[in-house]
């Protein structure tokens, strides 16, 4: 149950008193408000975007599946960065179904899905 239909069940129970249901309103706005204003991107998720369409092109030049060190050598933007920083934005190209994962003798690896840019 969340807050929002919470309230709502608490304001069923006490629509008598009128201090407890302008309290409540009062709360439910706040939630809305909250809830209504998208966040801007931080300049490092900016920066994580132009990485991740780095990687696609490199992971599409690529004939077979690379892990991270053999990725940072073919896409050198990447050298400064952490291998957890490259493995995060990996991470987020494998949900959104971009980028398959495997494992090679327990390494992953990282290759394009053709299959999500074919259809």
């Amino acid at each position: 149950m969340t807050k929002r239909e919470m309230f709502a069940e608490i304001r069923k129970v006490v629509i008598d008193n009128e201090e407890m249901v302008a309290f409540i309103d009062h709360e439910v706005e706040l939630l809305n408000k909250k809830s209504g204003t998208p966040r801007k991107p931080t300049a490092t998720q900016k920066e994580n975007e132009v990485f991740k369409a780095g990687i696609l092109v490199t992971l599409a030049e690529a004939d077979t599946p690379v892990n991270i060190r053999e990725l940072v050598e073919r896409y050198p933007a990447l050298e400064g960065l952490t291998n957890q920083r490259i493995t995060h934005m990996l991470t987020d190209l494998v949900k959104k179904g971009e980028v398959v994962k495997t494992y090679i003798k327990k390494t992953p690896y990282f290759s394009l899905n053709t299959e999500a840019t074919e259809a």
